[in-house]
């Protein structure tokens, strides 16, 4: 550094004042450091005044300097410390701050949760436990208890209180739920079982559950809820009522009965000995009973059949109602063809008895149909199908009859069956025709009217008599349009044989009606549509209504025959002694004729039963001002009785058999005496003598 040069001016140390003038260098101001002038610079020859100091006081002063520096240095030095450590308790708080945050957070949270599963629980209605399973100790919350009708200190917190209160049939499949969750078989615990309550009655229950594993997969802890699901179980056993048990009769229904028959048929192909039967029960006339007395009536009547049926019943054996007046039975482990047989006859020898209904006393029967159980048959439906075709084939031998199943049976369904395919197309390919039968007044024997006979003209079968198809259409619907085009086709016949003036003006067309036409809603419409469109006049035509359809429901048929009476038409009773009315009853309707069945007719020989009954009949319905009709006369001693009688009309074999078109409208146009109306008849008038038998 270069030599610096000062003067002295004054100085005062210890209270001295001096000055002085000199030339120095650096080096004796800083240790005797040896450093040469650099010539040519501003510090190279300069001339200072400084104050004098001596050696101990330049270095107290530069030990001053150097502490205060040294000062300066730790002060900076501890400052960026404690600036550092501001922002490190800066850093840290704002840490814990979030943390705090968080942590508040979280046990807010926590707190939701919380309630929100309280909340849950007591909306869900559930009881809470928590099982230790390492100590055995369990909770059961309050919830737990009040579901069976405890309070919380009614009952302690023990397994006891759980599993003394299961149903003896549902203990044992509850514990090895709970075993096999613990044991891991299982992601969780569920089962439904009963707990008695504090009523010492059962409760269902659902028990859920959960079991908490250590490292080791060791279950620790099992916690879950239970459910009070007793509503529930009824709605199921009741849904499950209605799809296997007949609402009315409370006996299993068809599908019921189909899953017990499958499972004994299946039994059956295992055990070639085990032999079972099929009996099918169908009520007779109760069709009957529904319209006379009403279906409340009737519902009345099948609940004590099914308890009287069922009363009777052996213990392996199932009844069921198919619907209607149907009935199935099951019969298992019978011996031999003749046991269900046994058993058939038992059935209807119970229904004999009289039924005591709150406002009747009905009597009934059962048409019953059995098919036993072979080898032959691959399917349930099969067996069942061949006794529903037994007990039709014992429906038309009559009341309170039983049929075993033969294979001719089956050839006689599938004959039924291409019977009525073929009757569907009859009508339309024109193959039905009418035959008319003259009714007589048996004073002259003149031809006074026909009745209307229908025969099918089948292709491959030849003529039907009625009684071949006409039950078919009955069953089946097709009776209506059937019975349309017949009455239709008479009056337009009738219409055209009126219209030529030869013929006799007075003549009337009967026509049989079928109760099942008779019955239908439209009726008296077509009636008076037909009458209409064929220009027939109503006082010419006559519909015989057996007795039995018109005593089915009193108050309907009324209103329909009333009806058809103001318009004209006339109303005969047709196979009149064959039912159960009266004649007193009967004249409650507006009927013109009876017509006496001719199966008391053909036993009119001599004296007997069978003519006393005739000549009451013939007797009562002159009293009420109502000819007769004979029907089925066939020999003269026949004839003879009913002219004693004072029968007024006859027809039958004696006279002529059912004419085609043609041969009746040779008889219409023949020459022949004026013929006795209607109208003319001594019971018309009301001139009837005492008659002579």
């Amino acid at each position: 550094m270069d030599e610096i040069i000062g003067t002295a001016h004054s100085t005062s140390l210890h209270g001295n004042q001096s000055s002085c003038s000199f030339k120095t260098a650096p080096t004796a101001l800083f240790g005797g450091l040896s450093h040469t002038p650099i010539a040519g610079t501003a510090f190279a020859a300069t001339e200072y005044t400084l104050p004098i100091f001596s050696d101990l006081t330049v270095y107290m002063l530069f030990g001053s300097m150097t502490i205060l520096l040294c000062a300066i240095l730790l002060f900076f030095r501890y400052r960026r410390q404690i600036d550092q450590k501001a922002a490190d308790l800066s850093i840290a708080n704002a840490r814990l701050q979030d943390e705090v945050a968080y942590r508040t957070a979280v046990q807010k949270e926590l707190q939701e949760t919380q309630e929100r599963y309280e909340l849950a629980a007591r909306g869900s209605n559930d009881g809470l436990w928590d099982w230790n399973l390492l100590t055995n100790e369990i909770y059961l919350s309050p919830r737990w208890k009040s579901i069976l009708g405890f309070s919380e200190k009614e009952i302690e917190n023990t397994l006891h209180e759980w599993f003394h209160r299961v149903h003896p049939e549902d203990i044992h499949k509850l514990k090895k739920d709970i075993a096999d969750h613990i044991d891991g078989m299982t992601p969780h615990f569920q089962n439904e079982h009963r707990l008695r309550n504090k009523e010492d009655e059962y409760l269902w229950v659902l028990s859920r559950g959960l079991a908490v594993r250590d490292d080791d997969g060791v279950s620790t802890r099992m916690a879950g809820s239970l459910t009070d699901i007793s509503q529930r179980k009824k709605t199921e056993e009741q849904l499950i009522r209605n799809a296997f048990y007949d609402a009315l009769t409370g006996l299993p229904n068809r599908a019921l009965f189909m899953d017990r028959l499958q499972m004994t048929f299946i039994r059956g192909r295992r055990k070639k000995d085990h032999l079972f039967a099929i009996l099918f029960l169908d009520l007779d006339r109760f069709k009957n009973i529904n319209d006379s007395f009403g279906h409340l009536t009737g519902d009345e009547l099948l609940v004590l059949v099914a308890k009287r049926l069922k009363t009777h019943m052996r213990p392996d054996d199932t009844i069921a109602r198919f619907g209607g007046d149907e009935f199935a039975m099951l019969l298992n482990g019978i011996r031999e063809e003749n046991d269900a047989m046994r058993i058939a006859e038992r059935i209807n020898n119970i229904l004999a008895e009289p039924f005591l209904l709150k406002h009747h006393e009905l009597y009934v029967s059962a048409s019953i149909g059995i098919a036993i159980s072979t080898p032959d048959y691959q399917h349930p439906e099969e067996i069942l199908r061949d006794a529903d075709t037994a007990m039709y084939h014992a429906k038309l031998r009559g009341r309170s009859c039983c049929l075993v199943f033969d294979k001719s049976m089956h050839v006689n369904a599938l004959d039924r069956l291409e019977l009525e395919i073929d009757m569907r197309h009859a009508i339309e390919r024109q193959e039905f025709v009418l035959y008319y039968q003259p009714i007589l007044s048996l004073n002259d024997q003149s031809v006074i009217g026909f009745e209307a006979l229908v025969r099918w003209n089948h292709p491959k079968r030849g003529l039907l008599l009625p009684m071949e198809f006409i039950p078919l259409g009955e069953e089946t619907g097709l009776i209506i349009p059937l019975s349309v085009w017949i009455i239709r086709e008479a009056c337009r016949q009738m219409r055209e044989w009126l219209d030529d003036p030869a013929s006799d003006p007075s003549l009337i067309i009967s026509i049989n009606v079928s109760p099942v036409h008779f019955k239908h809603p439209g009726f008296v419409d077509q009636i008076l549509t037909i009458l209409r469109e064929t220009k027939m006049t109503p006082e010419q035509v006559a519909l015989e209504i057996t007795e039995s359809v018109m005593m089915e429901n009193t108050e309907q048929m009324g209103a329909i025959l009333s009806r058809l009476r103001d318009v004209g038409v006339k109303i005969h009773v047709d196979d009149f002694g064959t039912g159960y009315s009266s004649l007193s009853y009967l004249q409650q309707f507006p009927i013109n004729m009876l017509k006496i069945d001719q199966s008391f007719i053909k036993r009119l020989v001599g004296h007997g039963k069978d003519l006393d009954i005739v000549q009451s009949i013939i007797t009562m319905a002159h009293n009420m001002k109502l000819n007769v009709i004979a029907e089925g006369i066939e020999k003269e001693e026949n004839l003879k009785a009913l002219e004693n009688m004072r029968c007024e009309f006859g027809q039958g074999f004696l006279f002529a058999h059912p004419l085609n078109t043609e041969e009746a409208e040779k008889l219409i146009l023949a020459p022949r005496a004026k013929p006795q109306s209607w109208e003319d008849a001594p019971a018309a008038r009301g001139e009837l003598q005492p008659p002579t038998v």
